[in-house]
């Protein structure tokens, strides 16, 4: 039997030596990785501990919030000196408190205050509230609408600056004259004669702030809604005079008041009170002017449009060939006409046609002047445009007569 030699021996032994060590690289490897694991974990569990610890805080404020004894909801109605005031709680009667220095400057007639249930000391003074909806009213940016964009409304321009800008500008000269100056104008007349124009218009020329809103907006699904809304606009409008609040389409709430009606009819009629209320009741309104705007007075109520509501009524009727002219010049300004367009010659075959639709004319005028590829507005285009826009009309006021006899 042949004796293993000393060589094999040593290697055998070296490569056991190596597997050994391969063998302790891996561990070290494996333990390695773990040990990156666990820190990872570590992060992580670190990360939830301060997520649960907030959580927690969290959930105690909430707890000591709910035991916290309700407080009692008051009104001040009269300030006294030495920093003491009476307010009458929401609960009935009045209490005769003092507030400290510090809230000296948010106390005032009408502040609503929070009391404490047992000492009835004042805890908190409470902003007023104010509905999203009312507080989107005020137009932030003036309309770039001026008189001057106004063609054919002179006696109405004439008017509205008598009856909403002079109030404001000049109030002094109706006291020398010894007279109260109006404060409501309502513009009645087809569509498309230019009543939101002018309203436009009035809002660029006065530093007053705007609050426009369209009538529907009042009307709401809950009882008593567009009341408190209409309250909401007034007294935004207070608080910002002097203020000027435009009602589009006033007719969706002021409609003639009916004897027999339905749920939604009597909600209606419950905005329209208030609204007549806020316009001349028991409470002044200030330095705030009115504007309204319909296509249907015939069906407003009569208590609306009296005097001391609405101290002017403006009709804005379907211009005539002069007004006509002034308008298709306001809109031609910036066209590039041919030398054979004559305006007025277009203002007279423009008959029934509205502001609104002179416009529309220049406009498709100009429409097809491009679709021939031409740089300028023939009066080719002109009669095209005017044969458009006054056959729409036409056919327009047909169907509408045709749906009367239908429904009639």
């Amino acid at each position: 039997m042949e004796e293993s030699s000393p060589l094999n021996t040593v290697e055998e032994e070296d490569r056991e030596i190596t597997n050994i060590l391969d063998k302790h690289e891996a561990i070290e490897r494996n333990l390695t990785w773990e040990v990156r694991k666990l820190e990872k974990d570590k992060v992580l569990l670190e990360n939830e501990n301060l997520r649960l610890d907030r959580e927690v805080k969290s959930l105690k404020n909430e707890i000591n919030r709910f035991r916290t004894p309700p407080l009692v909801l008051a009104t001040v109605s009269e300030i006294l000196d030495n920093n003491q005031v009476v307010v009458k709680s929401s609960t009935g009667p009045s209490f005769l408190l003092r507030y400290s220095d510090k809230d000296s400057d948010k106390v005032e007639i009408g502040s609503r205050v929070a009391l404490n249930q047992q000492t009835f000391s004042i805890v908190d003074i409470i902003t007023s509230e104010k509905d999203p909806l009312v507080s989107g009213m005020e137009i932030d940016e003036k309309p770039n609408i001026s008189y001057d964009d106004i063609g054919g409304l002179k006696k109405q321009i004439r008017e509205t600056v008598e009856t909403v800008e002079l109030p404001l500008k000049n109030p002094e000269i109706f006291k020398e004259v010894g007279i109260t100056p109006p404060k409501g104008v309502l513009f009645y007349g087809p569509p498309g004669t230019g009543k939101t124009l002018l309203a436009k218009a009035v809002a660029h020329e006065t530093n007053a702030t705007f609050i426009k809103i369209v009538a529907s907006e009042f009307v709401k699904k809950y009882i008593g809604e567009g009341s408190r809304l209409v309250r909401g606009v007034f007294e935004l409008a207070k608080e910002k005079a002097p203020a000027i609040i435009f009602i589009d389409e006033i007719d969706a709430i002021a409609a003639k008041r009916l004897q027999g009606s339905t749920s939604g009819d009597r909600e209606v009629q419950r905005t329209l009170m208030q609204l007549l209320a806020e316009m001349d009741g028991f409470e002044s309104r200030g330095n705030v002017g009115i504007i309204a705007a319909t296509n249907r007075p015939d069906i407003l109520d009569p208590a609306l449009v009296r005097p001391g509501r609405f101290d002017r009524i403006i009709e804005v009727p379907v211009p005539d060939e002069e007004g006509k002219l002034e308008i298709l010049k306001i809109h031609t300004k910036n066209m590039s006409l041919d030398s054979d367009v004559d305006l007025n010659k277009i203002a007279t075959e423009a008959k029934t046609a509205s502001g609104a639709d002179l416009k529309s004319i220049c406009t498709e005028a100009g429409m097809f002047a491009i679709r021939e590829n031409h740089h300028s507005v023939s009066s080719k285009n002109f009669e095209d445009a005017l044969d458009k826009v006054m056959n729409k009309n036409k056919n327009r006021n047909e169907l509408s007569k045709e749906a009367g006899v239908m429904y009639n």
